[in-house]
């Protein structure tokens, strides 16, 4: 397995931070490769993204959820890949947020990108790209501030 962690300050509220993140499906808005990600429910997400010039599909669980804090995600099917976003407010206006992912390689190329810090990479740009989508809109496009507790809806 491959990690990757990668952190970077927004200037919005965590909440602001915390709710953007929240809105799934806009996800290829901003990450590098990802084609789309369908909300199945509260905690299941259906991705469709290109890794290593290869299209792969696969569902992913919400594994905990806790609002302007933490989400948590594991691959069920697919892509094997899990990981944590956290959200710590740096000051009232000012955000932290921090990847920390690990994935399966594929094959030689997705490897040898491995190796090289290319999901290193991928992972700040999308970062860097969230943050100028944030901050340019002021306000999250939604949110969503139920809880989730190893895989399961909690309030």
């Amino acid at each position: 397995m491959a990690r990757v962690e990668e952190s970077i300050e927004v200037n919005v509220p965590v909440s602001t931070a915390y709710n953007q993140w929240t809105q799934f499906e806009e996800f290829p808005k901003f990450m590098e490769g990802v084609e789309s990600v369908k909300q199945i429910d509260d905690t299941h997400l259906r991705w469709v993204a290109e890794i290593g010039g290869k299209r792969h599909d696969w569902e992913a669980e919400i594994t905990e959820q806790k609002p302007d804090q933490k989400i948590a995600w594991r691959a069920v099917d697919g892509h094997d890949n899990s990981g944590i976003v956290t959200f710590e407010p740096v000051s009232q206006n000012e955000t932290r947020i921090t990847v920390v992912m690990e994935h399966e390689t594929e094959g030689m190329v997705e490897s040898l990108g491995s190796a090289v810090g290319a999901g290193s990479r991928r992972v700040k740009g999308d970062l860097e790209r969230f943050k100028e989508l944030v901050e340019s809109r002021g306000a999250e496009t939604g949110a969503w501030r139920g809880e989730v507790e190893q895989g399961q809806r909690v309030r």
